[in-house]
């Protein structure tokens, strides 16, 4: 396969399709998306076959164990894929949205319409779900996807792939408004990310290496995070059951996502009275602590910390776990080292919450709530396309809005400038 030719043909079908798509209806697109999640419950033995062919291969391959967590696909995940795709048929559709229209003293009227981006690059690692996920939002967005995603999926992908062709020609819309690349070359990675003609954004969802590989070498716009190093702080007036309980439940519940906490920070007044406990449950599900010198203190089981600790995204089972004196430094820590994805306070004092949601600059700031709540899922977003830490143009999950853009409309009765 001449990889060069074969992305050049991607694009140009992209760009084509991709004007077909910002003027299709909503119904055209609710109906392709209905399809598209009925043939994902129908064919759900094949998917689970076909991810089982991948896992097959990933283990043989000693893919590591985060990578195969994200590849797995279970029978209750493939319920969750279709009932995401029918969560965005049934979000409003944002395109065409007009909003502040405003007089002018010329007596024209100056508001803006929403419209889609045009064509969306999606490179993606391991995950299934993020094939039907990223297809069901560009879909409904108007936007024609270019999907990229990792080697160690394609057979899953592939098979998600064809249920998207079949709900697309059922609908009336051009195949060529989602496409998944059939290819593991990662020279289709390089060509993507350079067609600047053909594509408008590029969203990377991987490991470190894919995002800074494309940091150094796309020419096409990106939505991007590097990484998630979440933090939960435990404040000094907070409940010591809903701390354990939401710790517990933010590193605990799965280890390889990019909104599992990777930071504790404790309060010094209550570290003596909550820390132990809190130690306990996590030694207890298998969790290496890496600690202060104050946390050794309460934690005789707990390793040293290094400054590179503060810093890191393990996606495994072990969590850094710093003693600070109150909210003040508990803010300076994350601000120093957070990835900007995450954080959250855990405290029953209203003010020292606002205080947090204010100061901390990341994309999801959350009060008595787990991290692994920034989703777009859980947001009500229906999907997520990823997570953006970026300031502009979209931050955190990204969904429907995050995939449009808007344009200044000037509506006018013969109206000529003076």
């Amino acid at each position: 396969m001449d990889i060069k030719q074969y992305m050049q043909t991607v694009g140009r079908q992209a760009r084509a399709a991709s004007r077909r798509l910002a003027s299709a209806t909503t119904a055209e697109k609710n109906a392709a998306l209905l399809q598209l999640a009925a043939a994902i419950r129908r064919d759900k033995a094949a998917l689970l076959a076909a991810n089982a062919e991948d896992l097959t291969a990933a283990r043989a391959n000693g893919l590591e164990p985060a990578m195969v967590d994200r590849l797995t696909l279970t029978d209750k995940g493939v319920d969750n894929m279709a009932e995401g795709v029918e969560q965005v048929a049934k979000l409003p559709d944002p395109i065409g949205e007009i909003s502040d229209v405003k007089f002018r003293p010329s007596g024209i009227q100056v508001g803006k319409m929403r419209v889609p981006l045009g064509v969306i690059g999606i490179i993606y690692e391991a995950r299934p779900n993020v094939t039907a996920d990223a297809a069901a939002l560009c879909l409904k967005s108007g936007n024609a996807a270019i999907l990229r995603g990792g080697s160690e999926a394609i057979h899953c992908n592939r098979a998600i792939a064809r249920l998207i062709q079949e709900a697309l020609q059922y609908a009336g819309l051009p195949a060529e408004a989602v496409q998944v690349i059939d290819t593991t070359d990662r020279a289709a990675v390089g060509e993507l990310i350079t067609l600047r003609e053909f594509v408008d954004v590029i969203v990377p969802r991987g490991g470190k290496g894919l995002i800074a590989r494309l940091l150094a070498e796309a020419r096409v716009p990106m939505i991007q995070h590097l990484d998630g190093n979440c933090h939960v702080y435990i404040d000094d007036e907070a409940d010591p059951a809903k701390a354990l309980k939401i710790v517990e439940n933010a590193k605990t519940q799965r280890y390889g996502t990019c909104n599992t906490a990777e930071s504790l920070l404790v309060a010094r007044s209550v570290a003596a009275a909550q820390l132990p406990a809190i130690a306990a449950m996590l030694t207890g599900k298998g969790v290496e602590i890496r600690g202060c010198d104050e946390t050794r203190a309460l934690v005789p089981n707990a390793v040293p910390a290094t400054e590179e600790d503060w810093a890191t995204e393990y996606l495994a089972p072990i969590i850094s776990v710093k003693v600070v004196a109150g909210i003040d430094e508990a803010i300076e820590h994350i601000n120093r080292y957070s990835s900007k994805h995450t954080e959250a306070i855990v405290t029953d004092h209203h003010p020292k919450a606002m205080r947090f949601l204010r100061e901390v600059d990341s994309a999801s700031v959350m009060i008595n709530a787990s991290t692994r709540f920034a989703d777009g899922f859980e947001y009500g977003l229906g999907a997520e396309i990823g997570i953006s830490t970026d300031k502009i143009h979209a931050r955190g999950p990204v969904g429907l809005e995050g995939l449009t853009s808007e344009k200044w409309i000037v509506l006018g009765d013969g109206h000529v400038r003076s």
